[in-house]
């Protein structure tokens, strides 16, 4: 069986402010460095001894390369053996990118679940087109590999959600911290907090 440790990237100047990303980029902040370096302190302390046969795998967006690289460092762990998959991008939100959140439309910013603004762009991804390329990354996964894995909010919902075969509208309830991993194993996902 296989194992995935999913960690969000650190926090972003624009989390900070308030804006929405989607394949745009900002750097991390300070307090998202310091997150990306807890994250990897907790992916060591699981590891342990058998950080053996581990794989770093990233989605190639500047704020996930950014706390990878910190990541990797804090845990060990070859920061040039990371592999960048665009699959593990998140949502992509088109013309809604840099905006600021409050000054989305209501009826977008209001919207939740399938209807989430965040799959409202008109030249952006729906969901189906996210879930769809993030099930081709999960189903490319080998018996028994061993994965950290880098992504973002929208895509680690989606992601997770897609590893419990859940309803898609209740994977998007859940959390997307920036102080946890989770570790996707036995069918299962088990949260682990960022001391």
């Amino acid at each position: 069986m296989s194992s995935i440790i999913l960690v969000r990237h650190g926090e972003t100047q624009f989390n900070a402010e308030g804006r929405v990303q989607g394949w745009h980029d900002s750097p991390l902040t300070p307090k998202g460095v310091a997150q990306a370096f807890r994250y990897g302190l907790t992916i060591r302390g699981l590891l342990g001894e058998d950080a053996q046969g581990w794989r770093v795998v990233s989605s190639p967006l500047g704020r996930c390369a950014e706390t990878t690289g910190i990541l990797c460092e804090a845990a060990g762990l070859a920061a040039a053996d990371v592999t960048y998959d665009a699959r593990l991008k998140e949502v992509n939100t088109g013309r809604l990118s840099s905006v600021l959140k409050s000054e989305l439309p209501p009826e977008l910013r209001d919207s939740k679940g399938l209807d989430h603004w965040v799959f409202k762009s008109p030249d952006g991804e729906t969901h189906a087109q996210v879930s769809a390329r993030l099930a081709d990354w999960l189903a490319g996964i080998r018996e028994n590999e061993k994965l950290i894995v880098v992504s973002h909010g929208v895509a680690g919902r989606i992601l997770r959600g897609l590893y419990l075969g859940s309803d898609p509208a209740e994977a998007l309830t859940g959390d997307s911290p920036q102080d946890a991993v989770f570790v996707l194993e036995n069918g299962a996902i088990r949260r682990v907090e960022c001391e």
